[in-house]
């Protein structure tokens, strides 16, 4: 069985850096708000016209110092679920990131906003907010990190993120939590502001070849 337990990161971290990274997170996720509105209103009105229920849904995640908050995405899911119990029991394990290769429980709408990511945009809103970054560890439901309590502290470290080292690297695997922690470390340990440059630059080519994106 694979061993769990962390040893705390010693990081670098000036807090003029992270002073940067939370007015790169403020003044670039308005920037990008604003820019994408009408993606946002377009996906919006494509979800009500073709599946009952709200366009937009929050869930419980982990954030920053082990906080819990409500993550903003665009609804891609059917919302009456009594029909997929299986596949619900199937997909939600402890510890795991509950990515079907095909799941009924998609719309065909959802699928489209999955594969392209659009269904993140919405939490744009969360980091306008303060409690994502727009670059960090994923924020992960919190089933998955029940399990593991010395990394939830290590990765709790820091605001999740929209986009992050796992998201750019390995989005394409069924990946469980320990698959993601060497990604989550990597970037809690060489954490700088560049980094955070760099990952974004690096985002836009891995949503453009839909890795992962199911």
């Amino acid at each position: 069985m694979m061993d769990t337990t962390v040893q705390p990161a010693v990081v670098p971290w000036p807090e003029l850096q992270f002073a940067l990274k939370r007015g790169l997170d403020v003044f670039l996720g308005s920037f990008l708000l604003i820019l994408l509105a009408p993606v946002l209103l377009a996906s919006c009105i494509a979800i009500r016209l073709t599946s009952p229920g709200k366009a937009v849904f929050s869930q419980p995640r982990w954030g920053l110092n082990e906080s819990r908050f409500h993550c903003l995405k665009l609804r891609t899911m059917y919302v009456d679920q009594s029909r997929f119990q299986a596949v619900a029991q199937t997909a939600d394990r402890p510890g795991m990131l509950a990515k079907l290769r095909v799941d009924p429980r998609v719309t065909a709408v959802g699928r489209w906003l999955r594969k392209t990511s659009i269904d993140e945009f919405p939490q744009l809103l969360n980091v306008i907010r303060g409690e994502m970054s727009l670059v960090g560890p994923r924020p992960l439901v919190l089933h998955m990190l029940e399990p593991f309590p010395e990394i939830r502290r290590e990765r709790c470290r820091f605001r999740p993120g929209i986009t992050g080292l796992w998201q750019i690297r390995n989005r394409e695997k069924n990946t469980s939590v320990l698959d993601m922690w060497d990604d989550d470390l990597e970037y809690i340990q060489n954490f700088s502001l560049w980094l955070d440059v760099k990952t974004l630059l690096a985002t836009l080519p891995a949503v453009l070849s839909s890795r992962g994106a199911h």
